[in-house]
């Protein structure tokens, strides 16, 4: 009898405060973590929009900046929901992490960037330096693929010069140093605008967009003109909590539709975050960029696919092996 009546007071009091019960679990701390890319821009509307406000006291962003300090934070179970390349997600699910990839954001934003205005397949480029962001990772995956599917050796056909991030290969590119990157949105779109604005413009070369990855996929492989290249991971304690799952992916898919109509907004937003980023190139970005939310259980038929092609070339990419049934979302 008393602890119905107990009950009932609790009950009574959420009421009288005007929350409910599941309002009442407010979790003391919510991290979020991802790259300075496209797949991020959500995950910091989110925050900064208090789309949040509801689900925990202090949610946070961290950036990672490369697929080593990624698998670091996801290793020391630093973050919740991190944003991370499909294939880094299925390599740590199959090296035994707790893990389940959510969804599928981010679908195209590979690009070629160039001082030639005529090179417009990958192998106009064959002997040419080119800046390559995350060696053995995405993007240069997805690079050797194409070039191997056409004929050429990644390695032999091409001077790779390897660096920490699509960031840096962009300060090359601006800088002079290198005249070709394969570059991922935004980082795309500031290295163009980098280049037509003073006084960087005095220095830096006139660049071009040149092979879309996205399209040269498809037309190779015989595909949809997009790659499921990147998208959400549950780790740690949210990986038991599906609701917390549900909150999420659902603030995510309206964080990205916000941000579609309100690019220059969002991209405000975002460069308060990352200093190498302007609000503007980010709206850049946001035009181009192939984003759309896909859980992965819809989008599992292409996964499989795009993992199934790495996993053939060199399984270690993947952890040895294709991922079972419980990688994906239901």
């Amino acid at each position: 009898m008393k602890s119905c009546f107990a009950r009932f007071t609790a009950l009574a009091l959420l009421g009288w405060l005007g929350l409910t019960p599941a309002q009442a679990e407010r979790l003391p701390r919510l991290v979020l973590s991802g790259p300075p890319a496209a797949v991020s821009t959500p995950l910091i509307h989110m925050i900064d929009s208090g789309a949040l406000k509801d689900i925990a006291d202090h949610v946070e962003f961290q950036t990672w900046k490369d697929p080593d300090q990624l698998r670091v934070l996801v290793l020391g179970g630093k973050a919740d929901f991190v944003a991370m390349p499909s294939n880094v997600a299925a390599n740590l699910y199959n090296r035994g992490v707790g893990l389940k990839l959510l969804n599928i954001s981010t679908w195209g934003v590979l690009w070629m960037v160039s001082r030639d205005k005529t090179a417009k397949t990958l192998s106009d480029f064959k002997g040419k330096e080119i800046a390559m962001p995350f060696r053995a990772d995405m993007p240069d995956i997805v690079f050797e693929l194409i070039a191997e599917k056409q004929g050429l050796d990644a390695k032999k056909d091409f001077k790779l010069r390897y660096v920490g991030s699509p960031l840096d290969a962009m300060q090359l590119l601006v800088s002079r140093r290198v005249d070709h990157a394969l570059l991922a949105e935004p980082a795309v779109s500031m290295a163009l605008r980098k280049t037509q604005s003073f006084p960087v413009s005095l220095i830096a070369p006139e660049l071009h967009r040149s092979v879309d990855l996205q399209q040269e996929w498809g037309r190779l492989f015989k595909r949809e003109t997009r790659i499921p290249q990147a998208g959400i991971a549950v780790i740690g304690k949210a990986l038991k909590d599906e609701a917390l799952q549900a909150k999420i992916m659902a603030a995510y898919e309206q964080s990205l539709l916000w941000c579609q109509k309100n690019a220059l907004k969002c991209g405000e937003m975002v460069a308060k975050r990352i200093d190498l980023l302007s609000p503007e190139a980010v709206a850049d970005a946001m035009a181009v960029s192939q984003t759309r939310h896909v859980t992965t259980a819809q989008a599992r038929p292409e996964l499989e696919f795009f993992l199934g092609q790495l996993h053939a070339r060199n399984p270690a990419l993947v952890g040895g092996k294709m991922p079972d049934d419980a990688f994906y979302a239901r």
